[in-house]
């Protein structure tokens, strides 16, 4: 109950700090609305007491008192939700936004990469969407509350024992809090079942994958993945809400006998003649009242404790995320106008969370400054990782990634990432104007046609802005019904044209960023791309760190490092390492007989 009561406190603050005005009148309304429903059964004994009494100018008083408070209880609701309608919407888009910041407004991406995570945020996604209902249901259960407070009054005034009625339902209400915390377990133990099947959906409906499905015919066999696994998830469900049902059908057992024996009391006390016809007709409208309290009262605490659920969920989020970056935003020392020495990594280990094999292992690096560094080895061997280290994505396990000798840990991430540019293999697709798509990579400049034009012309995209329709006022993607779709390519390159935005960057990083090109366009680009680091080396000393998997291509850096199993094989230009005989030279002549 403690965790209901946190949950409804944040919502009801939530929508205060939304709209106060809106808030005042919703509460006003649906309090009054609830009160009115038991005064309505108060006014019916008043008039069955007149009518039989013979009194019947206080009989048609007492009637149309009942059809005011009948025309309250009826309408009031109607207009709160004229007034709470807009403050539920905006309390889900607050929670959105929340799990938006949480989700990607952290310095780093350990919490994207955990399966519990994952989970969780697939479970928050899901319940964001019903706290729409949340906020109706904490106004109801605020009405509710009063309502139950003049129903035990009105009871107690006609029998002391009848206030033992709304005691009857605490049963109800301690099983429906039972059955939603077996729905709630399930929901957490599916989330992984679910998480996959919707992402097998996404597969299957998206236009990017619809001709691998066709050619691999892999159509049923994406189906029957997605039908086993919603199978596996609708099982779990299933179990759950039987079991669920059972714990609140008991409940409401419970109650239903003592709504029996309530009426069968006050019967006896008429027959015996201590009690008006019009307590009778009195408690006969309070019970039905009663009756229809409990059962909302159990439909409310269900709805109440899905959304403290996801509130919970959220903060044990912002826990996790807070608990993983400590320290990472206190670092209050500026990256260096330029760099002189370079990046270093001492005895550089790291090993993913959640896991126990190493990526990286004692790993001893020096990126000069100004210098063009090609990072190559096989799937597997720490190259993206390395970047990563790079980026502050993540921190070593051990050892220390030095920038012209201050850790990395000292400075401030927001800063260092300022000074930062980078392409990577899943590249977004952006669906803004071309425009925009390009220029959110130097957020400053964003709107400028200028900077915009000049990234594309040096990451070698002029070609597709010109097939653009509109140019950089082309809307891009299918989600806009005159949006233009692109190709692989023609998205990828518009992405390096993103990374070309930054004027000052002390690193710049393309981790595989021409999957989607052929040899001689990377080719190309690469030339582009060293004559740009060349310029920003010159510049500022900047580091361009190449990941590839093609050596045609970084056989032009000035560094080639060679990652294998976590650490660096070896190290020196082309000329250097295809003299050695070693790792470079083997993977370089297997690559070059295969395009021979």
């Amino acid at each position: 109950m403690r965790e209901v009561l946190a949950g409804s406190w944040k919502l009801i603050a939530t929508a205060w700090r939304i709209d106060r005005r809106k808030t005042i009148v919703s509460v006003a309304l649906m309090v009054a609305g609830a009160v009115a429903a038991p005064l309505v059964a108060l006014a019916l004994g008043r008039m069955a007491d007149a009518v039989v009494g013979g009194r019947y100018e206080a009989a048609a008083f007492a009637g149309v008192v009942v059809a005011v408070l009948a025309l309250a209880a009826f309408t009031f609701a109607h207009f709160a939700h004229i007034a709470y309608f807009e403050l539920s919407e905006l309390a889900e888009l607050d929670f959105d936004e929340q799990l938006i910041v949480l989700s990607n407004g952290s310095p780093g991406i350990e919490h994207h990469e955990q399966a519990a995570r994952a989970d969780t945020i697939t479970v928050l996604q899901q319940e964001s969407r019903q706290l729409r209902a949340s906020l109706e249901a904490l106004l109801l259960s605020v009405g509710l509350v009063l309502a139950v407070v003049v129903t035990g009054v009105l009871l107690a005034t006609t029998n002391p024992l009848l206030l033992l009625l709304p005691l009857a339902a605490i049963p109800p209400l301690v099983a429906g809090k039972r059955a939603e915390q077996v729905l709630d377990r399930s929901k957490t133990e599916t989330a992984e079942p679910t998480r996959v099947a919707l992402n097998l959906f996404r597969l299957s409906t998206s236009a990017r994958a619809a001709g691998e499905l066709r050619v691999f015919r892999l159509g049923r066999e994406v189906l029957g993945r997605h039908e086993q696994l919603w199978d596996t998830a609708t099982r779990g469900l299933r179990r759950a809400h039987l079991v669920a049902t059972g714990i609140r059908a008991a409940g409401q057992v419970v109650f239903a006998v003592a709504y029996v024996g309530a009426v069968l009391l006050v019967l006896r006390d008429a027959i015996a003649g201590r009690r008006s016809v019009g307590d009778v007709v009195l408690v006969l409208t309070l019970a039905v009242q009663v009756s229809q309290q409990v059962t909302l009262a159990v439909t409310l605490l269900q709805t109440l404790q899905r959304s403290a659920g996801a509130y919970r969920r959220l903060d044990e989020l912002r826990d996790a995320v807070t608990e993983a970056h400590t320290g990472t935003d206190s670092a209050e020392l500026p990256p260096p106008g330029r760099l002189n020495a370079g990046i270093s990594f001492e005895d550089v280990a790291f090993t993913y969370p959640g896991t126990d094999t190493p990526v990286l292992e004692n790993l001893q690096l020096t990126l000069p400054a100004g210098a063009t560094v090609a990072v190559v080895g096989e799937n597997g061997a720490g190259k993206s990782t390395l970047v990563k280290l790079l980026c502050g994505f993540y921190r070593p396990s051990a050892g220390r990634v030095l920038v012209d000798g201050t850790d990395l840990r000292r400075l401030s991430i927001t800063e260092w990432r300022s000074r930062i540019t980078a392409a990577f293999q899943d590249f977004v697709r952006y669906e803004f104007s071309a425009r925009t798509a390009v220029g959110v990579g130097d957020l400053p400049r964003v709107s400028s046609d200028l900077a915009v034009r000049a990234a594309i012309d040096r990451a070698d995209a002029t070609g597709v802005l010109r097939e653009l329709p509109d140019g950089l006022d082309t809307q891009l993607g299918t989600s806009f019904a005159d949006g233009t779709e692109l190709s692989g390519g023609q998205w990828q390159k518009l992405a390096l044209g993103r990374s070309m935005m930054r004027q000052d960057p002390l690193l710049f990083v393309l981790d595989e960023p021409t999957s989607a090109l052929d040899p001689e366009a990377e080719h190309a680009l690469f030339e582009r791309y060293a004559a740009e680091g060349r310029r920003l080396g010159a510049e500022t000393g900047a580091i361009s760190v190449f990941v590839s998997h093609r050596f045609s291509t970084v056989r032009h850096a000035d560094v080639i490092v060679v990652i294998q199993n976590g650490r660096v094989a070896e190290i020196g230009d082309h000329a250097t390492l295809t003299k050695s005989g070693g790792l470079y030279a083997d993977l370089y002549s297997l690559q070059a007989r295969a395009y021979s």
